[in-house]
């Protein structure tokens, strides 16, 4: 048994940070309820690297959170669908939506009216920058909170930042800042009976990926410096040339360095830093940094790697996404899904499950993202709609 067995979740979210809460939720066991609107997809469905999965509403965007869960259209700007989707409100556990500011309350699906059918409910409103606040109605994507959050000026060195992060880190991150909070909700409910309303913020949840930045910068009043590739207080804690690559060396305590010392040959140099604290490190970092600079180009970033973890320094040779999923270890700790697909176009394709793993009924998936409208009439019927009722429906294009 899963740890959201028997939990059920309506899931109104889309693009990439709410599908990558509700994902999160449908790996540990929930049934969770996409609802789109007829003829008004999830954007993602054909966004990807690939043309067919688009043309099929099935985009690799989409794919990547879109695995375990059901697939319904209901038009919710009707009475009719609206009344479809308060219905499926009464045996809900968790509802997650993503829209702007007022537009479930607009649509009597806001937390006040949903409450009142369903005092149990957990209801999890996810935007950009909250539903307080002088900036609470406006939009966001990843990169405008990057923007103004900080995080791009804090990413890059003094002459290139800012610069955005590729992967939309935020979207992810928040998705799993509130996967967690409605988890907590789900826990109190359980200890006290009554719902919760959940405000998760794209921006707040950057503050948090930023907390030790956001101290510092409350300590010296200033932003911090950016980067780059290296740090500026810690010799070996940074990236280096070798002669055929690049090699990320984690060397951050005295202990660490005194190891790193004794890698690259200078047992000299290790016996002076071992018994030094982070302050003392930081006096000696332009003179430590050009020594290991020289002595790492003696081997390649595949040796050093290979020498470095040896002798328990943390370090990795800088790697392409593509490589990295071919390497032993991400195949050991079985991180991509193994899922069934729609069509032979996604039978290949494992989409990222969980960064977790449970001894026994932990995170799984079973089957691709589905077709937009998949399980209609299987939730509906469920739901205590006949036939011809949701033949009804589908033919004045209230469902899909």
């Amino acid at each position: 048994m899963q740890p959201f067995s028997g939990i059920k979740v309506l899931d109104f979210t889309h693009v990439l940070a709410g599908p990558f809460c509700t994902y999160q939720l449908a790996v540990m066991g929930a049934e969770v309820i996409k609802v789109e609107a007829p003829g008004q997809p999830d954007m993602m469905r054909t966004e990807g690297a690939s043309h067919t999965l688009g043309e099929q509403g099935r985009g690799s965007h989409f794919l990547a959170q879109g695995a375990n869960k059901k697939s319904i259209q209901v038009d919710f700007c009707t009475p009719q669908g609206r009344d479809i989707l308060r219905k499926l409100v009464i045996d809900t556990d968790v509802l997650v939506e993503n829209f702007r500011c007022g537009v479930m309350d607009s649509n009597e699906l806001g937390y006040a009216s949903l409450k009142e059918i369903n005092p149990r409910l957990i209801y999890c409103s996810m935007t950009g920058f909250g539903h307080t606040g002088p900036k609470a109605q406006h939009p966001a994507y990843d990169n405008v909170i990057q923007a103004f959050s900080g995080l791009m000026a804090h990413t890059g060195d003094t002459t290139t930042a800012p610069v955005r992060v590729g992967p939309p880190v935020l979207d992810y991150g928040t998705g799993a800042q509130a996967a967690f909070s409605i988890a907590a909700a789900l826990l109190q409910r359980h200890q006290s009976g009554v719902g919760q309303h959940i405000d998760v913020s794209m921006l707040d949840a950057a503050l948090m990926l930023m907390s030790t930045s956001v101290m510092d910068t409350q300590v010296t009043g200033a932003a911090p410096v950016p980067p780059g590739n290296a740090s500026l207080t810690h010799a070996g804690y940074g990236c280096f040339d070798t002669p055929d690559g690049q090699i990320m060396i984690g060397a951050y305590t005295a202990r660490q360095h005194a190891a790193l010392w004794h890698a690259v040959g200078c047992p000299e140099l290790a016996d002076e830093v071992e018994q030094l604290d982070s302050f003392a490190l930081r006096e000696r970092f332009q003179r430590d940094r050009e020594i290991l600079s020289g002595r790492l180009k003696a081997l390649t970033a595949r040796e050093w790697e290979d020498v470095l973890n040896e002798a328990g320094v943390p370090a990795a040779r800088v790697r392409s996404l593509d490589e990295t999923l071919t390497h032993p270890q991400v195949k050991a700790r079985g991180v991509l899904g193994k899922v069934r697909g729609f069509s032979t176009d996604d039978a290949a394709l494992q989409p990222p499950v969980a960064a977790f793993q449970y001894k026994h009924d932990g995170p799984a998936v079973d089957v691709h993202a589905a077709p937009a409208g998949f399980h209609t009439d299987e939730v509906l019927s469920n739901s205590g709609y006949t036939r011809a009722q949701l033949d009804e429906f589908r033919d004045a294009g209230i469902i899909s």
